[in-house]
């Protein structure tokens, strides 16, 4: 008998390491792990490197580095055998299917991070570069870290803009370097006697840090030097500012595609148009409610509705429940008749609900006239009902 795919070993280990939910208890604790050998290897290099502590822990630290590299050795086999249940590398074949994961820029950084060992083992020494390479193993935190993948992200997007800027930046720098080479360079032969020379003033003086081991002497050089410390004030700040525009537009192009999602998993808004759908948008706040959490309580002024996106809500009008469940909404009776609500509303396992207040309720319905009629016929038939 075949296995499905869905319940093979290969596509649970692959569920584990790459694509575990938070509801994934094993993926979860498999995290963790991982993270706490990345950071306690970070702290074993830093302390390595001081004296005392690499004499009387020799040993210790030598064990320790063996068992990582064992971890991090059998972490990175697993994730390119588990590979070829990737969604998008499914079909190839799995040689190719590994290759080409084992390509991606996350799998390069596990492997540089364990490779030095077995380079140091063939060549026959611990070469210091080598032990230097072990500090990418920090790096294998980027993949648990949504906002390191942002940072990396917007890097890579914004990436002719910074060159651009990193070019207009370099071509200050000559420039600030030759004049200061022509005005000062018979004065100060050593600091400014060519241009590489004068580089180094230039480089220290446009990004502002100013070292002060290199200064002009003559007023020319001082006036040269005052304008060209205006231009590095602008200059120098211009990719701090491609790249705060680029990380908003990352943020909100995020915060967008997750608030779609939410609002599409509401069978009453499948229908609408995409316009219609990201006016609602602006219109719904996400809320999160832990399980036994109160949401309302019947007789309190109703002051909005709930979409419920995930979990379970059980209402109780004093004479029986109802169970609730992902794509129901509730609370609209005490908006329809602005009064109070009719029940009390009770989370019965940690829930994410879509909030939608009294005057976007109203408006909401104004603008929808099928929304309007379907949201009035749920509410009369749990009056029905009760």
């Amino acid at each position: 008998m075949i296995k499905s795919p869905k319940n093979s070993l290969r596509y649970r280990v692959h569920q584990i390491l790459e694509t575990g939910t938070r509801d994934d208890v094993q993926s979860r604790i498999c995290d963790f792990i991982i993270i706490a050998m990345i950071l306690l290897n970070v702290l074993a290099y830093v302390f390595g490197s001081v004296d005392w502590i690499a004499t009387q822990y020799k040993a210790q630290l030598y064990w320790f580095e063996l068992f990582s590299i064992g971890f991090f050795t059998i972490e990175y086999l697993l994730r390119i055998w588990a590979s070829v249940e990737d969604i998008p590398l499914r079909g190839l074949p799995h040689w190719k299917a590994r290759l080409s994961f084992a390509m991606k820029p996350l799998q390069i950084i596990d492997l540089i991070s364990i490779l030095p060992f077995y380079l140091g083992a063939f060549i026959g020494a611990d070469l210091r570069i080598l032990r230097a390479m072990r500090l990418f193993r920090f790096f294998k935190i980027i993949r648990y870290s949504p906002a390191m993948q942002v940072v990396i992200k917007v890097f890579f997007k914004e990436g002719r803009a910074l060159l651009g800027a990193l070019m207009i930046m370099t071509a200050l720098i000559l420039i600030s370097a030759s004049g200061m080479n022509y005005l000062e360079g018979d004065v100060q032969p050593e600091t400014f006697g060519n241009i590489p020379k004068a580089m180094w003033w230039s480089l220290a003086t446009l990004t502002t840090v100013g070292f002060g081991d290199a200064v002009p002497v003559t007023g020319l050089g001082k006036i040269w030097s005052g304008l060209f410390m205006v231009f590095g004030l602008g200059m120098f700040a211009l990719p701090i500012g491609i790249l705060s525009t680029g990380f908003a537009q990352e943020i909100n192009r995020r915060q967008f595609v997750i608030n779609w999602n939410m609002v599409a998993r509401v069978p009453l808004f499948n229908q609408l148009k995409a316009t219609e759908v990201a006016e609602i948008m602006n219109l719904l706040h996400a809320q999160r409610f832990a399980q036994d959490l109160l949401i309302h309580k019947k007789g309190e002024i109703a002051s909005a509705m709930y979409f419920i996106i995930s979990g379970q809500v059980e209402l109780d009008n004093g004479k029986e429940r109802q169970e609730l469940t992902t794509g129901d909404f509730f609370g609209e009776a005490g908006l329809l008749s602005k009064s109070e609500y009719q029940t009390t509303a009770r989370a019965m396992s940690d829930c994410e609900l879509l909030q939608l207040d009294q005057d976007d309720f109203e408006y909401l319905l104004r603008k929808n006239e099928r929304m309007d009629n379907h949201i009035r016929q749920v509410s009369e038939n749990r009056v029905a009902s009760d």
